[in-house]
């Protein structure tokens, strides 16, 4: 995994513990998925933290892979296929 990248307009990148505070990143909501494949689409950006897990998001553009410790950003708008490798458990925003 690379530590900061953009493929098809999604952005990860490996967050400093002081850019995690600064967003208030812990007060987020969690969600957790089993493994797991699934279509999807923002309807607004997501931006989340990656507690637990990896995960492998397919575009028309191509895909991205990221795992725990990766703050990652969705854009509104976006259509892909979330394959679940491992367990997630996330933070995440809307927004």
């Amino acid at each position: 995994m690379a530590a900061n990248h953009d493929t098809g307009k999604i952005h990860i990148e490996k967050p400093s513990e002081d850019k995690l505070q600064k967003l208030d990143v812990y007060s987020w909501p969690i969600w957790t998925k089993e493994t797991s494949t699934f279509d999807w689409q923002y309807d607004d950006q997501e931006t989340c933290y990656l507690l637990e897990g990896e995960v492998v998001v397919k575009t028309e553009s191509g895909e991205v892979s990221f795992g725990k410790g990766d703050l990652v950003t969705f854009p509104k708008g976006l259509k892909c296929v979330w394959e679940v490798k491992q367990p997630v458990r996330k933070h995440y925003t809307f927004g």
